[in-house]
């Protein structure tokens, strides 16, 4: 394949005025790239970046952002490595990712690779042993009894995990009960719960984000679900069950009790105007 043609078209983005701030390509990577990434904080779902330029070319780092997928399954080996130290999760196309701003991300790893400590060195999550106060605060959190200081959105309102109770939350967003066994422990879903950068969660926290005590509280939530496995959630279908088949049992007593009063409003009419009739007659 020649690769001429795109390393032209490289050299002409790269060399040419970006109207992107640094500021504006920071609060981007905060947004969009820390829930996954440090910059000298070590691996969490993908690769620590610090000096990712010296490892990769920035033509090579330019395409992979631009389109995870399609360098993956193209497969390109350095990126089928990524994929499976990540634990074969797939990073997703960015939000408005652009050609301009994927260099200007590049831009920004480079500098924050330089300094002693990169502001994005990833959140520092204590690795004391959970209590189970830590657990029923998280609880408290999950299920929106304990407002988030931030005013986010209680995470009950979209998920359930298994065991809560009652009807179990919602089932907008997947199940929570294994989260963290599948984001990897505390580190990793600790910096996702700080920075969740999916296209539903991100614009609803990016203004609200959790306070330290809260990330932690729900990660010894989370953790003693993953170690419960959940209970069988059973009794909060039945409860949904019982509780949609008396609002229509009480629909139809309302509905009927209309109908009647119709049925003998008109009934009352009509046996009316025949004796009126015979009356007359």
């Amino acid at each position: 394949m020649n690769r001429t043609p795109c390393l032209a078209l490289f050299t002409v983005l790269a060399l040419a005025p970006s109207t992107i701030t640094a500021q504006e390509t920071a609060a981007y990577f905060r947004q969009h790239c820390v829930s996954c990434h440090t910059i000298g904080g070590g691996r969490l779902t993908g690769p620590d970046l610090k000096n990712v330029t010296e490892r990769q070319d920035r033509e090579w780092l330019a395409r992979f952002v631009l389109n995870p997928r399609g360098v993956i399954n193209s497969g390109d080996p350095y990126a089928q490595q990524l994929y499976d130290d990540a634990r074969r999760v797939m990073m997703p196309t960015l939000a408005g990712i652009t050609e301009d701003r994927a260099i200007a991300l590049l831009d920004l790893i480079e500098v924050e690779s330089a300094l002693e400590e990169s502001q994005f060195k990833g959140l520092d999550i204590s690795d004391r042993p959970f209590t189970d106060r830590d657990v029923a605060m998280g609880r408290e959190l999950l299920m929106g009894n304990r407002k988030l200081a931030g005013g986010g959105a209680a995470c009950m309102a979209c998920h359930t995990v298994r065991g809560l109770g009652g009807l179990s939350g919602g089932r907008f967003g997947p199940d929570l009960t294994r989260a963290y066994e599948r984001l990897g422990g505390r580190t990793n879903m600790g910096a996702w719960l700080f920075a969740p950068a999916t296209p539903t969660m991100g614009p609803l926290f990016q203004g609200h984000p959790l306070e330290q005590d809260e990330i932690l509280a729900l990660l010894a939530f989370f953790e003693n679900a993953a170690k419960k496995g959940g209970e069988d959630d059973t009794v909060a279908l039945l409860n949904f069950f019982f509780l949609a088949l008396g609002g229509m049992i009480l629909l139809l007593a309302v509905f009927d009790a209309i109908w009647k009063g119709r049925f003998r409003g008109v009934r009352a009419a009509l046996v009316e105007r025949r004796g009126a009739g015979e009356g007359a007659r």
